[in-house]
């Protein structure tokens, strides 16, 4: 009888099942208690969660926001389970010992691992399919598309979680290498930004995001979003017979779920990846720390690497940040730093992978590398040789510019603001050109004294440009204005006063004919009298228009540079707030910041018709503190008078040779 090769084993299938019950076990329970909470909401009358775009937002939102989260977690301990064999030398012995092949050993342990990833999403859901069809509100629409995405998501961190497996030889490595790889963009993204930001100039020193892609549970939660679309519906109520308006859920959309569907095609890649390395795999790596020969170096090489710049701008700010008297990194002690920090991280992974402490001789190779690499990146970014600093993309490659000054944000676009665009580089380019004459304000006392000099002041500016490939280049600046530069043509002061106080930049601060900004709301805050109002967006638009009218008159729109707090300005903060879509669908939001000022008679007659201010709160910041002052030395001198008078009212009367007593004259106010 001719035998035959079979790629799957139902009792090793089921063996794993019911060995590893408490993991799905627990997890099926765990997820139920959800569901059945939900059920006792609607049977206690919860009419907000009984309509069906309601349930399928809710599916959505777990898709989105929950099940990256679990997926991540849950799907590695599935691993350590089902492969957990493969981390000992007898276990693997007696595995590859079996009548079955390495590809059928590989496919029943993956599906078993699967089965136990989808168990509990599948009670979970069960239970909330019968809950739908219990109160007639399933919608199979958004039924179907939160299957698909979970079924995506759990193939794709599965078949992570078993590439990984295969990568290592011992069990505590698997958790730690896994983890590590799933964030090692966004942490190096961080490490590399706040150590090149402390180099360059204008620099943004905290986060990029352009690698955010290579970190799934971070890139799925921020782009994949749950749009939801109301409309105010109005009502009669049967009792009192009086109109009003309420607001109903119309649409529910899942943004950019395809991102789901990406990642479930780079499982497929994983999983075939991981079968190529289980078909190579030697059973005696088990116990090593990486189970494959080429990726020794990088595991080598990457913890010194990761290890150099991470201990090396602790050590820095340790033992060397206290003695510098520049804002910006010493290239010389960091590269010693640096150093260090690597040395420890080389010869910590040479020691994981040889089992021993004896890894010193003949390793100077090793540290040479190492060393070549950190002064190597010092210099690059001491001296600026990619010139990063004096980038300043051309007007043919941006999409869109958000430009941030004087408190507020402008965004500008190509075909549209052509002229503001070359103002903007302009200044952009200026300043790049005074980079000296920032850095060395910035490293000098004049920084601090800038606050009581009435000559010179301090403003924080931001350029964004996003170019036509999707990208960003972002740039920082605190920059130092004098009254005496802002009058001197082709200075980045004067450059700045002209571009933000022209007419054009004042429309566009107020978003007037940009269609794409829906004023939605604004708010109010009295300083005299500590009242705050929220305003609707009928009132919003209202004071809009006033401003507006403020703004053609002359009197709205002039941004004082040496009164940035507004003390010449009246005592209240006016702030109103925008709808546009944002750059990866749903909505996104703006606002901008009203300063009022005597003499915009629109605004403050609106102000007024709507109830909101008085003539006794239309007085200024610094008549305030005049007024606080005044009333405070008042409160000083007549504490004084009352002490002087309650110690003139007491007498002593008797003497050493006598008992000595104290009257107190009445004092009447």
């Amino acid at each position: 009888m001719q035998s035959k090769t079979s790629f799957f084993n139902m009792t090793l299938f089921r063996k794993n099942l019911t060995r590893f019950w408490p993991l799905w076990g627990g997890a099926s329970f765990l997820g139920s208690l959800f569901p059945l909470a939900l059920l006792l909401q609607l049977m206690r009358g919860r009419v907000d969660l009984i309509e069906p775009l309601s349930v399928t937002e809710m599916y959505y939102s777990v898709l989105c926001y929950g099940v990256p989260i679990l997926s991540l977690l849950y799907a590695i301990l599935c691993a350590m389970l089902v492969w957990s064999y493969l981390y000992n030398s007898r276990s693997v012995g007696l595995m590859h010992t079996l009548p079955i092949t390495r590809r059928g050993v590989f496919v029943t342990n993956f599906l078993s691992g699967m089965a136990m990833m989808l168990i509990p999403y599948a009670i979970v859901g069960t239970l909330c399919v019968l809950i739908s069809l219990a109160y007639g509100v399933l919608e199979p629409v958004g039924l179907l598309v939160t299957v698909l995405g979970v079924l995506g998501e759990s193939f794709f961190y599965f078949a992570s979680a078993t590439l990984v497996a295969f990568m290592v030889g011992n069990v505590f490595a698997l958790p730690a290498v896994y983890f590590l790889l799933h964030f090692l963009a966004p942490l190096l993204d961080w490490l590399l930004c706040l150590f090149a930001g402390n180099f360059i100039f204008g620099l943004d020193s905290y986060y990029s995001g352009v690698v955010e892609f290579l970190s799934p549970t971070v890139y799925l939660m921020e782009r994949v979003n749950v749009n939801c679309t109301y409309e105010e519906v109005q009502v009669v109520t049967e009792l009192t017979h009086t109109d009003g308006y309420i607001t109903r859920l119309t649409a529910v959309t899942l943004e950019n779920a395809w991102l789901i569907g990406v990642y479930a095609l780079v499982g497929v890649v994983f999983l075939a990846l991981a079968y190529v390395l289980y078909a190579r795999r030697r059973s005696e790596s088990a116990g090593d720390v990486v189970a494959v020969g080429w990726m020794k170096p990088v595991f080598r090489f990457g913890l010194a690497a990761l290890a150099a710049l991470l201990g090396g701008q602790a050590l820095y700010a340790l033992f060397w940040d206290s003695f510098q008297s520049s804002s910006y990194y010493d290239a010389l002690p960091m590269a010693v730093c640096m150093l260090v920090a690597g040395t420890i991280g080389y010869y910590a992974a040479s020691m994981l992978l040889a089992k021993s402490l004896r890894v010193f001789r003949g390793s100077w190779k090793g540290l040479i590398l190492v060393a070549a690499g950190c002064i190597a990146l010092c210099c690059v970014l001491r001296f600026d040789l990619l010139g990063i600093s004096r980038r300043v993309p051309e007007a043919s490659q941006v999409q869109k510019v958000e430009f941030y000054a004087a408190d507020n944000t402008y965004k500008l676009y190509p075909g549209e603001d052509d002229d503001l665009l070359e103002q903007v580089r302009s200044l952009h380019k200026a300043i790049v050109a005074d980079q000296d004459y920032v850095r060395t304000y910035e490293d000098s006392d004049r920084r601090y004294l800038a606050v009581s000099d009435d000559t010179m002041t301090e403003t924080y500016i931001r350029f964004i440009y996003t170019l036509n490939n999707g990208l960003q280049v972002e740039r920082r600046y605190s920059i130092p204005l004098t009254k005496y530069r802002i009058k001197q043509e082709g200075t980045y002061d004067n450059l700045l006063d002209t571009l933000v106080n022209s007419e054009t930049m004042k429309a566009r601060r107020l978003h007037a004919g940009d269609d794409r900004y829906t004023i939605i709301s604004g708010d109010l805050y009295l300083e005299s009298s500590g009242d705050y109002f929220d305003l609707s967006s009928r009132e919003a638009a209202t004071v809009l228009d006033a401003v507006a009218k403020d703004a053609a008159g002359g009197t709205w729109g002039d941004y004082d540079w040496f009164d940035q707090n507004g003390n010449n300005a009246y005592a209240l903060n006016l702030e109103l707030s925008f709808t546009y879509p944002g750059d990866y669908g749903g909505t996104s939001y703006d606002w901008i910041n009203i300063t009022v000022r005597p003499g915009m008679d629109n605004t403050v007659a609106c102000l007024k018709e709507l109830g909101l201010v008085t003539e006794r709160d239309l007085v200024t910041r610094e008549d305030m503190e005049k007024m606080t002052s005044r009333n405070r030395s008042e409160a000083v001198e007549y504490a004084e008078k009352m002490a002087q008078e309650n110690a003139a009212s007491i007498g002593v009367i008797g003497g050493a040779d006598g008992p000595t007593a104290v009257y107190v004259t009445g004092v009447t106010a």
